[in-house]
Parts: structure tokens; sequence; C-alpha cells
């Protein structure tokens, strides 16, 4: 009996198979579905068929980037598995109490409760590279560009945060409701339609970052930096506007005045990273041609002492104990009493006093430190920055429901879990040997949640994160004509 002939549609190109009967019609199934494609979308290999081994000049900031998001995954994974006075420890300086965890020294600490640091290095960093085009566009004299540069940024800005927030949220929310899987922070609606109601009234709310009282959002209460992320944006991009006809060196006073306001008058501290990373931008342009003021001359012999201070004391601040907004309590913690004098009084929560300097010491010695810089210039960090923005919008879902679980099984005891989760409790116990943050049965779950997370990241990353950036490019070119460049006013 002679065979069949059917050519599969692949990347490569077209492959003829050869077969009969049953087998030929699944090969016409596979070949209608283009299951190729959905490998590739759901594969959890990384895509780098195609793509340059030669890192950018600002790949660091990638790495960085990536390797925050990382720290907010395990900062928040150490405070949902543990107990409430062990994060009080967790969240507290080296011997707070007369109790010296290891994981509370300073600097080792940053591995461990570093999440607030990685989100004041996530700010700097989006100031930095907002502003890269504007910066390049302003000290080369290009008004016209410059119009158009901030236009079009302003324009694609909301969609490229909002369009992965309002996709990832949607399907967690009917992923727990279809499926019926309990989770802490909801409360299940009486129906899906009431459910879906329900999300979009706070979805709606959420996305207008101008209302006059803090949003939160239950469907992932760790996104509320997304807000701040836009608020921070349209800083730096009325800023770089308002600096445009400036001379160089007014408009790097002010920026500093700028930074000094949002940190000594008002309580602007996210507003003053945004503009920090402005400012490093600035500064870094005009070195990379020669036109720094002659302060910055002087200084180029200590350059590298300088950094390397700058970089560790980035670290040592970054360790603030953050378990309470009071500079009361800070002053108890052990290393931080003389400090905790230094704090502005406009600022109500005082750990992202100190965060500030820390996030923009931090970017700022990185490209001028050699082995710092290359490990940031890693694959594992180059590919986590590829995915850190769909890492830190799956990693909390992944938390409250397989993580949830996870810890019940092994014996990570809380109400919550023995109320909702009695089928989980102590199925799998193992024992918490090992010092605090790094037991054995705080890890073996990771096993699991780490790979986990990463291959939703990367599914994200594909159909949402990377999406978001080519709509509203191409949205932008759709309802803007192609006449000459606009010019700003006289």
């Amino acid at each position: 009996m002679p065979s069949d002939v059917i050519e599969l549609e692949s990347r490569q190109g077209k492959h003829r198979y050869a077969s009969s009967g049953p087998l030929s019609a699944v090969i016409s199934m596979l070949a209608s579905l283009r299951v190729n494609k959905i490998w590739r979308l759901l594969s959890p290999w990384p895509r780098t068929h195609g793509q340059s081994d030669k890192l950018r000049p600002t790949a660091y900031l990638d790495g960085l980037r990536g390797f925050a998001a990382f720290l907010v995954y395990i900062h928040h994974h150490q405070l949902w598995a543990h107990v409430p006075d062990q994060r009080l420890f967790f969240e507290s300086s080296f011997c707070y109490d007369g109790y010296c965890y290891f994981v509370a020294l300073p600097f080792v600490r940053i591995f461990f409760h570093g999440g607030h640091f990685a989100v004041a290095t996530f700010f700097v960093i989006s100031g930095y590279v907002l502003s890269m085009k504007p910066m390049s566009l302003i000290q080369s004299g290009d008004q016209a560009k410059l119009a158009d540069n901030l236009g079009s940024a302003l324009f694609r800005r909301w969609l490229r945060l909002y369009i992965p927030l309002i996709t990832t949220t949607f399907i967690y929310m009917v992923f727990t409701y279809v499926f019926n899987i309990w989770v802490l922070p909801l409360k299940r609606a009486s129906s899906l339609g009431a459910e879906i109601w329900g999300w979009y009234c706070e979805v709606k709310n959420f996305t207008f970052i101008f209302h006059t009282r803090a949003e939160i959002l239950s469907y992932n209460f760790h996104l509320w930096s997304i807000p701040v992320e836009m608020k921070g944006s349209i800083v730096v991009y009325t800023a770089a506007l308002a600096f445009a006809r400036c001379t160089r060196n007014a408009r790097l006073w002010l920026q500093i005045g700028l930074m000094g306001y949002f940190m000594f008058i008002v309580d602007g501290w996210y507003c003053a990273l945004f503009v920090a990373g402005m400012f490093i931008s600035d500064v870094e342009q005009l070195a990379s041609k020669n036109e720094l003021p002659a302060f910055f001359e002087r200084l180029r012999p200590y350059k590298m002492i300088i950094m390397y201070h700058c970089f560790f004391i980035a670290m040592w601040l970054g360790g603030i104990p953050a378990h309470s907004a009071d500079v009361k309590e800070l002053r108890k913690n052990p290393g931080w009493y003389y400090l905790s004098f230094l704090k502005s009084q406009s600022i109500y929560d005082v750990k992202w006093f100190f965060l500030f300097f820390a996030a923009v010491m931090l970017v700022a010695a990185i490209p001028h430190i050699g082995w710092v810089k290359r490990f940031f210039e890693t694959r594992f960090c180059q590919h986590m920055g590829r995915i850190s923005f769909a890492f830190y919008l799956v990693h909390g879902p992944v938390i409250w429901t397989v993580g949830d679980r996870l810890y019940a099984a092994v014996g990570w005891w809380e109400e919550h879990r023995v109320k909702n989760l009695p089928q989980w409790v102590n199925i799998w116990e193992l024992p918490k040997t090992g010092p605090m943050g790094m037991e054995l049965s705080f890890l073996a779950p990771h096993i699991i949640l780490l790979p986990l997370t990463l291959w939703l990241a990367e599914i994200v990353t594909r159909m949402f994160d990377e999406p978001s950036v080519r709509f509203p490019q191409w949205l932008y070119k759709s309802t803007t004509t192609a006449t000459k460049p606009t010019k700003l006013p006289e």
C-alpha cells in the first residue's frame, strides 16, 4: 500500500513526511494546529535564535533590573512562608531585640530582604532609561525631534505598563474562580459575572493615577508600584520638556533642586528616584562627550575611590530595617540610631528616605566598577532582565495559589492554611533545619516554585509584555501624520 506524503510547515521551511492511515490524520491535525507555534509560545526555554551576543552599552541596567526582580521574589516568599515573629526579625537589623540571625547581617540581608531596595532601584533605572533619548536630543539641541520623542513616549507609556497588568489579572481572576481555588487575598463572588464586574471596578480605578486616595489591587497587591511608575514617567517627561532650553549647568542644578524638593520639602521620594535616574543619564552622556562641568573634572582622579564608597554605602543603606515606618522604631535597631537623625521631616516612611540614597549610589556606581558590571551582564541577569516585568507580574499569583499549598504541605503553619487548606497541612512535613531563611522546608518548595514562576514569566513575556511594546508603537504610527517634526514653542 503506497504511503501518503504530507508537508508540515515549520520555522525552517516545509518538511515532507511519509505516513499512512491514522498517522497521516494525526500529522495533518498537528500541521493544521501549527504545533510549532504553540510550542514556541509555551516552551520554557528563552528564544535566542537570531539574537546577537553583543551587549548594548546599558545592558548592565537590564541585568540589574532582572536581579532586582529576583530579590523581590525572594523577599516576598520569605515573608509569606514564615510566621509573624520571624518576619519581624527578617525586616530588622542584626541582633535586634537580642536575636542575631545570619540573614539580618549587613550586606547579607540584601539577598533575603532586598525587595524594598529593589523597587527603589527599579525607579532609578526607569528614570535613567526613559530620559536617555530626550537627554541626547536636549544635549544636541534638536528641539524638533525632542517634541516628537516626548509626545510618542507619553502616548505609549500607559498602554505599555497597563496592558500586561490588565491581561494577567483577568486571567488570574477567571482561573481562580472557574477552578474554585481558594486564595487568601480574594473573596469569591456569587457568580462569574459578578467576579468579572468586581475585577473591572478595581482595575478601572487602579489604572487612574490621579486618584486622591490610594488604590490597592486585590487581584495582585504587589502591583502597587505600577501607578507609581506611571506617575514617575510623567515627572521625567515633564521635567525633560521644562528643562529643554536650559543651559547645561542650569539643567543640572534644576534636576538637583527638583530632587531636593521631593525629598526635603514634600513626601515625593518616588519622584526623586525618577529624577535621580534622569540626572545620572544626563551626567553620563555629558561625560561620554567630555562636556562635564569643571567640578566633575576635578573629581576625575578620585573616581574609583568615590564609586567604591558609593557602592558599599548603597549596600549598607539598602538593608535598612523596614518592619515599621516610624523613625523611633528604626532607632531601636543596632547600627541605625545615629543615621536615623538624618531623615527628612517630610518623608513619612523612613525606609524610603535611605533607600533613595542607596538606589541612586548603586546605579551611579555600577558602570564604573568592572566586576560588578560584568556580573549584571551575565546570561542569568540578562535573561532575568528580559522577563523581569512578567516575573514581577506572576510571582505573586504563584505564591498565593501553588506556594501557599506547598508551604502548608511541608510544615509551615499559618492559621489561614489550617482553616482553608486542611487537606494540604503537613502532608510532606520537612524539618526546619538550617539558618532562618534557608531552612530545608523553605528551600524544598522552590524546586517547583522557581521553575514554575520562570516558565510563566517567559509565557507572559511572549504573550503580553513584548506585544505591549509593539502595539503602542503601531498605534502611535497609525494615528499620527508623517509631517515635519513638531517644534517646541518659542
